[in-house]
């Protein structure tokens, strides 16, 4: 079943983990600093200067500032998206898989 297929009371049943912090986004071979505004175990949500499509897969790379941790490696698709004033992305990415 994929992302679109589910239901929406069921898309919401994951708690959000509200953070503000910078990632690497990795796409058609680019390196792009971008903003994580939140998490959950499915999917999340970045700011970015970008010019992806819906449907894009991505690599995703939170990193950790704690050296126990390893941070955070995550496959996504690109699922929602809209054009802020400024020419940024607002990204909503389903995580595919997590490494």
């Amino acid at each position: 079943m994929s992302q679109n297929d589910r239901a929406y009371s069921e898309k919401r049943d994951y708690i959000r983990m509200r953070l503000e912090a910078p990632v690497t986004l990795h796409y058609d071979g680019q390196e792009v600093p971008a903003l994580c505004l939140d998490l959950s175990s499915t999917g999340m949500q970045l700011e970015a200067q970008s010019a992806l499509r819906m449907g894009d897969k991505v690599k995703v790379h939170i990193a950790s500032d704690h050296n126990e941790l390893r941070g955070l490696d995550a496959q996504a698709e690109v699922v929602r998206l809209s054009t802020m004033e400024d020419g940024r992305q607002a990204l909503g990415l389903a995580i595919i898989s997590m490494t």
